[in-house]
């Protein structure tokens, strides 16, 4: 069965919240400006693609990008040799990805469709899944991950990242991110759907998840740096196999 896009067909799903939709839908227009509202992103991505592809091997591998947004980290992992799909809630930022992948001459597909969506729609089954930071976004995570578990071949690998929640994450993600530095939009996080590791971990499990790796991700807005670090303080990425 084929891939299906929502902007054809409608496709009914219970987990997405419409105004974290709208929230992301907004940026869509300046998702490829490395100095405008998601400039973070374009210094955190390099990071991410490189634990990804540390991790495990992409080249010819089908990998889906969950949440993929304008398809920053898409793209990167097409670059890598792998076989992109991409699939996003945002129609606005689904065009932008599309665009911009032609504009590049890069083969990826990409659709308007949730997570749930795509399993109702499709029997194709992929090697790798990269979510990053849409946990925090929907109303229900847990059910999320169960979702992905079942797009993947046994045996595949899960990358997640989200934000820990407690105090330093608060001041940075929060406070300092969004209203004294402005590296984002005000309100584009809600501290109360941040994700303790311990969370994580427990969700994962219950979906037939092993963790294999967690790590932090340190960002110095001053100098626009991003590096990896042994503690999950504030954002934090969880490199996951799916159980045969």
């Amino acid at each position: 069965m084929s891939l299906l896009s929502c902007e054809i067909v409608g496709i009914e799903s219970d987990n997405q919240d419409a105004n974290e939709v709208e929230k992301f839908t907004r940026l869509a227009q300046d998702w490829w400006d490395s100095t405008g509202d998601v400039k973070t992103l374009h210094s955190i991505n390099p990071v991410r693609t490189k634990y990804i592809t540390a991790r495990f091997p992409v080249r010819d591998r089908c990998v889906l990008d969950v949440g993929c947004g304008g398809g920053l980290l898409t793209e990167a992992l097409a670059k890598a040799g792998a076989n992109m799909t991409g699939i996003d809630a945002s129609q606005a930022a689904i065009r932008t990805a599309r665009q911009h992948a032609s504009e590049h001459h890069l083969r990826i597909d990409y659709h308007c469709l949730t997570a749930e969506a795509l399993l109702q729609t499709s029997e194709q089954r992929f090697d790798a899944i990269t979510c990053m930071e849409l946990l925090e976004h929907v109303p229900d995570p847990e059910q999320l991950l169960h979702t992905l578990a079942r797009l993947l071949n046994p045996g595949g690998h899960i990358v997640l990242s989200t934000i820990n929640r407690n105090l330093p994450s608060y001041l940075g993600a929060v406070v300092a991110a969004e209203y004294l530095l402005h590296l984002l939009p005000k309100g584009t996080h809600d501290y109360s759907r941040f994700i303790r590791p311990s969370e994580l971990y427990r969700w994962l499990r219950a979906a037939n998840f092993h963790a294999e790796d967690i790590v932090g991700l340190h960002y110095l807005p001053g100098v626009n740096y991003c590096t990896l670090t042994s503690a999950p303080t504030i954002n934090y990425m969880v490199h996951a196999r799916l159980g045969a």
